[in-house]
């Protein structure tokens, strides 16, 4: 009993108490719609209203306040941040009324609401819960669970529906199809528990039962019934719905997933595990078990869901929802079923038996053959009555509804059910149900039964195979109430009697005194009357018990353990129980809400006050070795140390932070058997005067004189020890004062008591508590804790009698040693009883040893490591292991063979292979070993700020690796690696990959900020969101950029120059005027399909905005009065609708601003619809655009449908080609739908003819090839075929603009069937290639095949065809469908088809303009033919035309007879031209020079023959044609360039405007200025096949005449060449400003069958070639850090950077300028030491610092340690010594070896002044050298000579040296006698201590022990012991100066 009596009397003082009140109560007051709430309450609600109604609003106001105050209800949780990090404060959420408030704040912060929600009806419960959104599987097979996406929701529960708003601001309301009697959130969403409805209750027998728990995985599923599986008899298992209403749910776990279920029949609980249903456990719920063919099992739970859903569309008609559920079920059944009857009684009564016996078994009393059942003749309101004969009993002929049945998604297993209690007690629901953790781990399930007043707890614990949860027996603790206190493992219980008791799983662990609530019992033993107000004392923490306590003794206060000790008695009597202490005052009546260490108390009162319970410790160290030693000893043992401490630890007044260190050795040493008051070094710990009742010393009478002790106490004292060992004591000389030994400090032994708790383990505590000490050294912030532990390990180890050990703690800290300390004498009986661990080792294991050996390429052996505690050892080990010796499979796996793990008990040591978190990703690309290194300790969280806390020596080796990675990194490792290695440039450009697309802020760093005034003054000409930025740096020289702006801007009015001539009138003169006007607006009108592509993608919208559309000006001004001119003025004849295409272009270029990785939803699609009709042109641009930029599949199907059915041409237009686009090859079946409507062949032949414009047609037709691009599908391919030749109809349908239909279908059967070639997979017998010919050449017009033959039979009335074909129809679009279908296959038997004809006589028969096509085929097919030199141009040319060509610059015309020179010039230019385009098509966007000039000769030629007489052979138009198709081709080699030479031709031909120059000429044009400034220079054309299909589409080389010209090709197809372009601009962006700058990039091109593998230099930002000629790109140096990306890999990484703007960022090296400030790299630091040539250090002034680098760190360093000051004396030379380091490491590049250089450098000073206490620094200096002596760095420095740490300094050899001469010096100064007595294993002098152990550390000396061990004694000569120490790797250099003391020759042979 005395020992229970002991604990009773241990008290834990609660932190600071606070008073509680929920945040959302006072926020709820004051929020706006609380007053309207309250009064819409009080209209409908009159019992609340006073009785008489005429005490007004305020009574009723007040009423409503109380009413809701009954209502309210909060909760808490541990605050969660989005980012994930440890946060400390508290989420509440709080619910009164109709409010749910949701809000943030802890203690220390203020808490702020974070969102507050107004819902309509009363809110029943609101929780948080996550919900988890499976994503779709991802293609590699070896993933197995798809990625998972956590959406953090909050859920209102109200009566008839639940709201649910996720964390990123998404709604959901989901209808709830029944009443909810409670919500639980688990780990896979929510589960409803249904509220059982009093007609229900009870069922009788032949009425099945509805299920009653449903879930619902994300609030757009289906509200789904749970399932549960039970064990059958003879092991079959069943599975069924849930549909006992006893079975209630009383907690829910998400981690474990668990439900525990009260069933109110038998008074038990149950616990299940909850999962998610495996398949074959839904099909055996639906389909029915055991015997089926019997009509009623026929109607599933389909009508379930029948009646759910019905429900859910909101027909319920009564009350409650289920009133229908009765309906459906309550008919009787009798009669209709034959085999309910037959159904023996004995089944049923075993099932009711089996029920209050084995609730494992029989927790539901209804078999599931009835499940849901119906009887057929059950006349259901809900369906339409099925009749059915009784008899029969199959299934066909019974009426399943349709609806499908709802599949259960959750189910629940019997894990565990309490056994059942006496009947006696009536067991009742548990109150509170919550999971605790032990302190060692150990979980317990905890219920609180309050009517019996007992907490019962019940251990369980995974399966060895996680598969299940096992439970063990239940443990009852007396309890009123109980929550866990989830922060320190512990859960803290109200005692009936009013007490406070915190337990650790089952173990208790003491009382908790709350400061201001005195305890109970206290006064209970007094009897005294107590003050009512607990909470006064607030105010006056500092003396808390002396305000209650009033005339109690001074006794009492100074230690309360007598007086608890007495009134521990009461707790037993029974008395305590009964009596109240209402007129007592306050007590505790309840506990709620446990956050973390929090939980608020409710006090008698109806206060609430909050406390917090206090962490187990708060010191690093003390938290370090308790978890070491609870990881050691049995759980049981490690529970009992760890409740002592606790106690000891937080009695109330307990220690401070910094005595906490002596209390835990105290409480330790106790625990072993140490009498700590005997003990000198103990009993002087200072615990700054705390009484602690562990230790419980005598308090010690104050006497006034001071005595002798109080003089031996401060000497011994710790402040002594290390004041005498302080430099300030060396330097004033001061002698050490010995301690007199007093006489009982040397007792004659001291022995320890071996039956303490802790006694048996002492050598595997003291193990663990020496690996801390080894993992403590990893962390040089940690230096405190050292000497701290060394002081404990010392005595422990002196008491086992390790002399090893007590020599390595002797090297390492020779002051803190002294040799004579008291040892405790352990008996032999006793050490028996020890536990001698296996793991213990005789050598003491060290981590800087081992460390050592490796970097000598000694032999290792595994180093021992606590899992979870000595976390950095085992990562230095592992990563010397992988980067020293070069072993990659070390961190492959955790079970190393560097490494074994440390567990408890005595078990065997075993492998754990369970957790490989480490193993490589294999994505990434791994060259070298520092790659491997570097990339594993990202994985692991190794970060910078870890490394800076290893000790230099440590970290040298990973810092290499880091240095050798920074140099040469890969570009695409993850951003965590860049920070390691400092290469901020690639961090940044992770990051930025992995934001998603729409995310990306590249329009932040690169957004042209112009100012809005600036926009508001010059009108809005559409190019004002163009990047200024970027466009100077690419075009830096001059103003084209300002040059293409005004010569593509269609918004202010043109200048009208017309003379008056003298004899015309006014009237004529402005007739005049506004002809030449209406010439220029040709031109005008031209315009924005080039503005389009120069502002290609460039802006992003503001979604609230619409989008501004510069408006079409048609307008003009004359000079020299600036008169207005206008067309509108009816003097002359304007064509009707002239403006319509235009103002479409420009609605398209508009839309096409737009860049595709902008944010738009269908919403603001529509609400850019203009309200003018005239604008509807625009907009159907506008439409066209977004399916081009791939913004129109968010347009939603209804809108879409909407604007079809208009019938506006030009919408429907815009819209069916903007959707194709942007299902580009999809084969989407809705938009083929779509198109389908719209194209007549594609209809069934009988439909009715609809009416379709032909332009529209036409865009259909060009869609569905866009639709089913390269897919080849047969079908269409059929169709399209036939429509090439589609002949007129009788009714003049098909009449008009037949050629571009033709054409349109062509260049769709091309795409269908792109470069397939010959290889057409089941088409043969379509013979598209022989068809397309005769469509070619012409002929017969074949029979009509297909479902459209009737159509044809009679022909037109109109058009006399006959029954040829056609050709000036057909042949531009099968032309192009040859050459697309056969595209790049080299094909020459196709080729020779399209061969010009080498005749006169055939010659006659072609058009000229079908020439140019058939060339332009011809070469598209012998793709790799074409050459880029006027040669091979020329060879295209037959020979009849070279042989008869007029020269250009002839002057008189030859005549000739027989041949028809006008049809030769002609053919001669068009096949020029075609094969000029093809050079075009061929070199797209690679600014390739030879094509480029080639195309410049022809166009140059062709503008000469203009002015040539003999143009007029050739005609105007035809030259204009081939000069305007030159100038394409032109601006398709150089797209994006901007180059000055074309931008010169296209500006001479913007110019003309008179004679021959129409409207298509101006689009051409324009289109060609376009392409070459596409989107402002960041793209370029591609020539993938779709590229050259699209482009094909665009630039058709026939334009039209005027601006509504259609009838040879389709002006919106015009656009299509957005297809084509693709972001090529690389740019690269200075990582530290943030701005685009120069940088020079290297260029690498795979080698091909024209030229080898080539590389070129380029300066950036420039446009890349296209990315598959690629092999690998560099930003090379030396200004900007090095940079590769490798493409042979792959070219995803690069494309992306490309497509989210082409941002590279680069990093500028030290001391170097950015090319902009220094073009030629005259101004850079090297550069100008080089000119000074002066000795470096010297030339360097810290000034110039700044030009290295940006770094402040740096900048204060030069400032305050490399600046002379006035009289600096003996300074000078570390100054010099300074500035050289930092010189050094700034030009290398490595300033983070700054610190290293320092503190070697002040650890040789040191050492030079003898003043070493410590070895630590010796050993790192020791591990530096042996680094680079190692041979993997030798090995790397062979290889790669220039780099590399400390490279080209003389510092570490002046080092080395110095440390040598220091040494030895010792050693001829008297140190040789003191290291010959340590060889022979006496004490050596103290104050030779600390030198000694310095130079036993750096030679690597053995110790005595193992001296004697290599038996030495005999050794004669040198090289005997030579032999002998090689074994102890001992270094010769070492040998040498102990080899005179060992072979006892007394003459120093010092070296």
């Amino acid at each position: 009993m005395s020992d229970h009596c002991d604990e009773r009397a241990t008290m834990i003082a609660a932190g600071d108490l606070q008073e509680f009140a929920p945040r959302g109560r006072e926020q709820s007051r004051r929020h706006p719609s609380a007053l309207s709430l309250q009064l819409r309450r009080l209209q409908p609600a009159p019992e609340l209203c006073s009785s008489d109604g005429a005490a007004g609003l305020v009574g009723s106001l007040q009423e409503v306040t109380i009413h809701d105050r009954h209502r309210e209800s909060w909760q808490l949780r541990k605050g969660i941040s989005d980012v994930g990090e440890e946060v400390d404060y508290d989420e509440e959420l709080y619910v009164a009324s109709n409010v749910v408030i949701w809000s943030k704040g802890s203690r220390s912060q203020a808490s702020t609401v974070y969102k507050a929600f107004t819902v309509d009806s009363p809110v029943l419960q609101a929780l948080w819960c996550d919900f988890t959104i499976p994503q779709e599987k991802s293609e590699k097979a070896d993933v197995s669970g798809s990625e998972e996406i956590v959406e953090k929701c909050i859920c209102i529960l109200q009566n008839s529906c639940i709201n649910v708003h996720s964390m990123e601001g998404k709604d959901y309301i989901a209808a709830l199809p029944f009443q909810v009697a409670n919500v639980w959130p688990t780990k896979y969403g929510l589960l409803f528990e249904r509220s059982s409805s009093s007609h229900e209750v009870p069922p009788s027998p032949p009425r099945e039962p509805l299920p009653t728990m449903f879930s619902m995985l994300h609030p757009l599923d289906e509200i789904t019934p749970l399932v549960w599986k039970s064990g059958g008899v003879f092991g079959s298992s069943r599975v069924q719905y849930v549909a006992d209403h006893t079975l209630r749910i009383v907690f829910l776990s998400a981690d474990p997933s668990i439900v525990m279920t009260y069933d109110t029949v038998q008074s038990l609980h149950t616990v299940w595990a909850l999962r998610r249903v495996k398949p074959e456990e839904q099909s055996l719920v639906l389909k029915f078990p055991e015997q089926g063919g019997t009509p009623q099992h026929v109607a599933t739970s389909s009508s379930l869901t029948a009646h759910l859903r019905s429900l859910s569309k909101g027909d319920s008609p009564g009350g409650s929802p289920f009133q229908n559920y009765s309906s459906i079920h309550s008919q009787s059944r009798s009669g209709s079923s034959p085999n309910l009857q037959s159904r023996s009684p004995t089944i049923s009564n075993m099932a009711a038996l089996s029920r209050s016996h084995s609730p494992a078994l029989g927790v539901h009393s209804f078999s599931g053959v009835q499940r849901f059942s119906f009887s057929s003749s059950a006349q259901s309101p809900r369906r339409p009555s099925v009749t059915h004969s009784p008899s029969s009993t199959s299934n066909d002929s019974f009426l399943v509804p349709e609806t499908e049945p709802i599949v259960p998604e959750l189910c629940i297993d019997h894990l565990w059910t309490e056994t059942v209690p006496n009947m006696r007690e009536k067991n009742s629901q548990a109150s509170k149900v919550f999971i605790s953790t032990d302190l060692c781990g150990q979980k317990f399930l905890c219920f609180l039964v309050e009517s019996q007043l007992q907490l019962r707890c019940v251990k369980f614990q995974e399966s060895n195979d996680k598969s299940q949860l096992i439970f063990g027996s239940v443990t009852s603790i007396p309890a009123k109430d109980a929550a866990p206190v989830e922060g320190i493992d512990t859960l803290l219980v109200l005692e009936g009697s009013g007490n406070l008791v915190l337990y650790s799983g089952v173990v208790r662990v003491g009382k908790v005194f709350i400061p201001g609530l005195p305890a109970p019992s206290l006064t209970m033993s007094n009897q005294m009357p107590r003050p009512s107000t607990p909470l006064d004392s607030i105010s006056t923490p500092s003396k808390p018990l002396n305000k209650h306590l009033g005339p109690l003794e001074e006794s009492v206060i100074l230690s309360p353990v007598p007086e608890l000790r007495d009134s521990s008695k009461l707790h037993d009597s029974p008395y305590v129980e009964d009596c109240t202490f209402q007129q007592l005052g306050t007590f505790i009546q309840a506990l709620r809400d446990p956050v973390h260490n929090r939980v608020t108390l409710e006090l008698s009162n109806n206060t609430m006050v909050r406390i917090s319970i206090p962490e187990i410790a708060t010191s690093e160290l003390v938290k370090r070795c308790l978890q070491g030693i609870k990881a050691i000893l049995p759980k049981e043992t490690a529970v009992q140390m760890l409740v002592k401490w606790y106690n000891a630890y937080n009695a109330p007044g307990g220690p401070s932070y910094h005595s906490e260190w002596n209390l835990f050795v105290t409480c330790l040493m106790n625990m072993m058997g140490y009498n700590t008051e005997r003990l000198c070094w103990t009993r002087n710990l200072d615990f700054e005067g705390s009484l602690s009742p562990v230790i419980a010393p005598k308090k010690a009478r104050p006497s006034e004189t001071g005595s002798d002790e109080d003089w031996e106490y401060l000497l011994s004292s710790d402040y002594h020890r290390n004041f005498e060992s302080h430099p300030v004591a060396k330097a004033l000389r001061l002698d050490p004062l010995e301690v007199s030994a007093s006489k009982d400090d040397f007792p004659q032994s001291l022995s320890l008591d071996s039956s303490t708790l802790l006694f048996a383990h002492i050598p595997a505590i003291f193990f663990v508590l020496h690996l801390i000490y080894e993992e403590l050294k990893l962390n040089s912030l940690m230096g405190e804790g050292l000497r701290s532990l060394v002081v404990l390990l010392v005595q422990l180890a002196r008491d086992l009698k390790l002399e090893a050990y007590i020599d390595y703690y002797y090297r390492d800290y020779p002051a803190l040693v002294k040799t004579s300390r008291q040892t405790c004498i352990i008996d032999q009986v006793q050490t028996g009883f020890m536990l001698r661990p296996t793991f213990f080792s005789a050598e003491p294991p060290s981590i800087f040893q081992w460390l050592s050996s490796c970097l000598k390429g000694e032999g290792v052996q595994p180093y021992p490591y606590l899992p979870g505690i000595c976390e950095r050892s085992k990562l230095v080990v592992l990563s010397v292991a992988l980067y020293i010796l070069g072993d990659e499979s070390a961190v492959l796996n955790e079970a190393s063979h560097y490494l074994y793990k440390i567990t408890s008990g005595q078990r065997k040591q075993q492998m754990d292979q369970d957790d490989n978190r480490c193993s490589f990703k294999s994505s990434t690309s791994v060259s070298s070993l520092a790659e491997k290194l570097v990339l594993w300790m990202t994985s692991v969280g190794f970060t910078l700020r870890d490394l800076e806390s290893l000790p230099f020596g440590v970290a040298l080796p990973i810092r290499d690796a880091i240095y050798q990675c920074r140099e040469q990194p890969a570009s695409d490792w993850p951003e965590a690696v860049c920070l390691l290695i400092g290469r901020q440039d690639l961090s940044k450009q992770a990051w930025e990959g992995s934001l998603q697309k729409g995310k990306s802020s590249v329009g932040t760093v690169l957004s042209s900020d112009i100012p809005s005034a600036a926009e508001s003054e010059e009108d809005e000409d559409g190019m004002n969101d163009m990047n200024e930025e970027v466009m100077s740096l690419i075009w830096s020289e001059d103003l084209r950029v300002q040059e293409v702006r005004r010569l593509l801007q269609s918004a202010r009015p043109v200048r009208v120059n017309v003379v008056q001539m003298p004899e015309a009138s006014d009237h004529e003169y402005i007739e005049e005027k506004e002809n030449r006007l209406l010439q220029l607006c040709q031109r005008t009108m031209a315009l924005p399909v080039g503005r389009g592509m120069f502002t290609l993608f460039s802006y992003h919208p503001v979604p609230t905005e619409q989008l501004p559309i510069p408006k079409l000006n048609l307008t003009g001004r004359a000079p020299p009065r600036n008169t207005t001119v206008d067309l509108n003025s009816g003097n002359i004849d304007v064509p009707p609708n002239m403006a319509c295409w235009a103002s479409f272009h420009n609605g398209v270029a508009a839309g096409l601003k737009i860049a595709p990785a902008s944010q738009i939803d269908s919403a603001w699609i529509v609400y850019n619809k203009p309200k003018i009709a005239e604008l509807a042109n625009e907009y159907a641009g506008f439409l066209m655009a977004l399916g081009l930029n791939g913004h129109l599949t968010k347009l939603a199907t209804l809108n879409i449908h909407d604007y079809l059915t208009k019938g506006h041409e030009m919408t429907s237009i815009g819209l069916l080609l903007g959707v194709s686009a942007a299902k580009l090859g999809t084969m989407d079946m809705a938009i083929t739908r779509l198109l389908s409507i719209h194209i007549p062949a594609l209809l069934p032949p009988t439909s009715t003819e609809l009416d379709v414009p032909h332009n529209v047609q036409v865009a259909a037709v060009v869609g569905i090839g866009l639709v089913y691009q390269g897919t080849a599908h047969r079908h269409t391919a059929e169709v399209l075929l036939a429509e090439i030749g589609r002949p007129p109809g009788p009714e003049m349908e098909y009449c008009t603009d037949r050629e571009s239909y033709s054409l349109a279908s062509g260049l769709a059967l091309g795409m269908v069937c792109l470069g397939h070639g010959s290889n057409l997979i089941g088409m043969s017998d379509l013979n598209v290639p022989e068809q397309l010919y005769q469509y070619m050449v012409g002929g017969h017009r074949r029979f009509q095949a297909g479902m459209h033959r009737e159509k044809h039979k009679s022909p037109s009335y109109q058009i006399k065809e006959g029954d040829t074909i056609n050709v000036d129809v057909t042949c531009p679009g099968a032309t192009l469908a040859l050459a697309m279908i056969y595209l790049k296959t080299n094909n020459r038997s196709i080729a020779d088809w399209l061969k010009a004809p080498d005749t006169m006589y055939l010659l006659d028969f072609v058009k000229p303009e079908f020439l140019l096509l058939r060339t332009l085929a011809r070469c598209l097919i012998l793709w790799d033919d074409i050459l880029p030199n006027s040669k091979w141009v020329n060879s295209n040319v037959p020979q009849i035309v070279r042989e008869n060509i007029i020269s250009l610059h002839a002057t008189e015309l030859p005549s000739s007879e027989d041949l028809s020179l006008e049809t030769l010039a002609q053919a001669h230019v068009y096949i020029i031209a075609g094969a000029c385009l093809s050079l075009g098509f061929r070199f797209a966007g690679s600014e390739n020079l030879a094509a480029f000039q080639c195309l410049y000769k022809y166009a140059t030629d062709f503008l000469k023959c203009l002015s040539a007489p003999t143009a007029s052979i050739t005609g105007h138009y035809n030259l204009e044609t081939c000069l305007s198709v030159l100038l394409l081709a032109l601006a398709m080699v150089m797209a994006g360039s901007g180059n000055l030479k074309v931008l010169q031709l296209c500006r001479f031909m913007h110019k003309k405007t008179g004679g021959e120059m129409n409207y298509g000429f101006h689009l051409a044009h324009h289109m060609a200025l376009g392409l070459l400034f596409l989107g402002g220079g960041r793209y370029s054309l591609s020539t993938s096949n779709s590229s050259i299909a699209a482009l094909l589409c665009a630039l058709y080389p026939h334009f039209p005449v005027h601006s509504t010209d259609n009838r040879y090709h389709l002006q919106a197809l015009r656009h299509l060449y957005v297809l084509a372009a693709e972001p090529r601009l690389l740019t690269p962006v200075d990582v530290d400003s943030n701005t685009p700058c120069y940088a020079l990039i290297e260029v690498t091109y795979k080698g091909t069958q024209w030229y080898g593998e080539a590389t070129e230099e380029l300066m950036a930002p420039t446009l890349l070639p296209e990315l598959h000629l690629l092999k690998q790109i560099r930003v090379k140096g030396p200004r900007y850090w090095e940079l590769l990306i490798d493409l042979s890999k792959g070219t995803t990484h690069l494309q992306s950077i490309l497509s989210k703007g082409g941002i590279l960022y680069v990093k500028l090296r030290a001391g170097q300028l950015s090319y902009k400030e220094d073009p030629m790299g005259w101004r850079s630091l090297l550069a100008q030491t080089v000119t000074h040539r002066n000795s470096e250090a010297r030339a360097f002034k810290p000034e110039a610092i700044s030009a290295f680098t940006s770094d402040p760190a740096l900048f204060s360093f030069a400032d305050y340690f490399c600046k002379p000051t006035v009289n600096m004396g003996q300074k000078q030379e570390i100054l010099d010594l300074f500035s050289s380091i930092l010189y050094e490491c700034v030009t290398q590049e490595n300033p983070e070896m700054l610190p290293t250089y320092i503190a070697i450098d002040q650890a040789v000073r040191r050492l030079e002044r003898r003043e070493m206490s410590e070895t630590f620094e010796l050993w790192q200096i020791k591990l530096v050298l042996e680094f680079f002596s190692s041979r993997s760095h030798q090995e790397r420095m062979s290889r790669n000579p220039t780099r590399g740490l400390f490279m080209n300094s003389e510092f570490l050899p002046v080092m080395k040296c110095t440390i040598d001469n220091t040494l030895d010096q010792w050693l001829q100064a008297g140190g040789d006698v003191s290291l010959h007595s340590y060889l022979s294993g006496q004490a050596p002098e103290e104050s030779q201590l600390s030198m000694l152990a310095c130079f036993l550390i750096y030679h690597s000396v053995p110790t005595p022990g193992q001296l004697a061990a290599g038996g030495l004694e005999g050794s004669r000569n040198f090289s005997e012991l030579l032999l002998k120490l090689r074994r102890l790797h001992v270094p010769v250099r070492a040998l040498l100066r102990l080899a005179p003391l060992l072979l006892g020759n007394p003459q120093a042979m010092v070296l």
